[in-house]
């Protein structure tokens, strides 16, 4: 086994046991990277020497007996979004270059603290708007499984850093799906905690009221590793909420048996790819056959409401960029541009949007009241190719944003956790995603459903 196929929770066991050393895994993660980024342009940002003294670091701990628990000596990946102490954090973006924070984000000092070692920062769309990462000012990244095709976005380099076996684990942000559409294009488990269950201090906004930010990873295990070290309040984002946080491996193996999961079909099946829809039936029947009992529900919303609820976040994007926008307007990205040209909503739309945001969060958590957990697709389609502003779905022309984002905003609007795992290919060889949701803060029930599909 190479040992950039180790998972986080593989490697953990090995460097524990100082049967492999951080400073030989994070070496060849950095040859990996040197080799693979020039085709795929997962990281914008390497920090070669940075990751070297982090390991070499974790390696003289571990040898004194002070190992700090499964990140210990890891390398990861960090979304172009997260401040890093002295290192570049851009966005993406032409109007941000050069800037340089003066100190972590809560989330990278967690990391930091856990002993992960940072290999560098991962591609995104500008400024996270956007489901391609086809991004003017840094290029865009490449799917792994097929170079011509988008790894979803905005946080698409974290997603083909995974796939490409370019990090144990990353870090991205989701205002629309941004963690979980990557993941699901890329082959990879992405989770979208609660809102509020991990800090945004310190992570270059897109929306106040639907920003997220979680892990990409290879596995619902690794991916469970990271949130235990990343979750919980932070007097730096008065959004995060003071909840005791759970041992997410403790019940991982839990299985499915006994869970309600429900199937909102009229939300998230109307519209779908053959091949996807095949894959998502195949899995719930999987689900059924591991124990739990699989029953159709209405998710207590309508499309029309999940549009205007959305205007919420472009208002509050168009808020956030009137320091440069209009007068810098030539810095921008041609899509991004257009998104903020666009006319705001007077006082009673903006009070229509708030209203339907409500009104979809109120629907979907009540629909928790009757299962446990919500099971969809997490795309209607499978990556498309490079530059393409409308794809086809099932026969239908759409756009890019409505075919790969439509069916993870519900979940960023109502502010509970989502994730995306993996749930078998299409024709052409390219990843399906499987979409599993729950109740507020109800992580380790979501992960320990995801872990109960994914080992089938």
């Amino acid at each position: 086994m190479y040992l950039t196929d180790l998972t986080i929770a593989e490697a953990a066991v090995r460097l524990e046991r100082r049967e492999i050393s951080s400073a030989e895994l994070t070496n060849a993660y950095l040859e990996r990277i040197e080799r693979l980024n020039p085709s795929i342009n997962a990281y914008v940002t390497v920090t070669a020497e940075r990751a070297r003294a982090d390991a070499s670091r974790a390696d003289e701990e571990i040898a004194a007996g002070n190992y700090r628990g499964p990140l210990h000596g890891v390398p990861i990946g960090l979304k172009d979004l997260y401040d890093t102490a002295g290192i570049e954090t851009a966005g993406g973006s032409k109007i941000l270059k050069g800037r340089v924070p003066e100190k972590d984000s809560t989330v990278a000092r967690r990391l930091a603290e856990a002993g992960a070692v940072l290999l560098g920062k991962t591609n995104t769309h500008e400024f996270a708007w956007g489901v391609t990462t086809n991004n003017p000012h840094t290029g865009a990244t490449h799917n792994p499984w097929k170079l011509d095709r988008i790894p979803g976005g905005s946080s698409g380099g974290s997603g083909a850093a995974i796939a490409a076996r370019m990090a144990a684990g990353t870090l991205g942000s989701d205002t629309g799906g941004s963690i979980r559409i990557p993941s699901a294009l890329c082959g990879a488990v992405g989770l979208k905690p609660t809102f509020g269950r991990v800090s945004k201090a310190g992570v270059l906004p897109m929306s106040w009221q639907f920003d997220h930010a979680g892990p990409i990873c290879r596995t619902v295990e690794d991916a469970a590793i990271v949130l235990q070290a990343i979750a919980g309040y932070d007097p730096d984002d008065f959004a995060t909420v003071p909840v005791p946080v759970p041992d997410y491996l403790a019940g991982l193996e839990g299985g499915v048996r006994g869970l309600r999961i429900g199937v909102p079909r009229e939300q998230f099946f109307g519209l779908l790819d053959a091949e996807v829809r095949v894959a998502i039936e195949l899995a719930l029947e999987t689900l059924s056959g591991l124990g739990a009992e699989v029953v159709d529900v209405d998710a207590g919303f309508r499309r029309e409401t999940l549009l205007k609820a959305w205007l919420v976040c472009v208002a509050e994007s168009q808020a956030l960029h009137a320091e440069w926008f209009p007068s810098r307007k030539d810095e921008y990205g041609e899509d991004l541009q257009q998104t903020l040209s666009g006319p705001l909503p007077d006082a009673k739309g903006l009070a229509d949007a708030y209203r339907a945001s409500y009104d979809i969060k109120e629907g979907v958590r009540r629909t928790f009241e009757v299962v446990d957990l919500l099971v969809t697709p997490t795309t209607m389609r499978t990556a498309s190719l490079i530059g393409e502003e409308e794809v086809e779905v099932d026969g239908f022309k759409m756009s890019t944003g409505g075919a790969f984002a439509q069916l993870t905003m519900p979940f960023n609007i109502a502010g509970v956790p989502a994730i995306s795992v993996p749930c078998g290919f299409d024709g052409e060889g390219l990843p399906i995603g499987l979409q599993i949701a729950g109740g507020p803060f109800e992580e380790a029930k979501v992960l320990r459903a995801a872990r109960a599909f994914e080992m089938g």
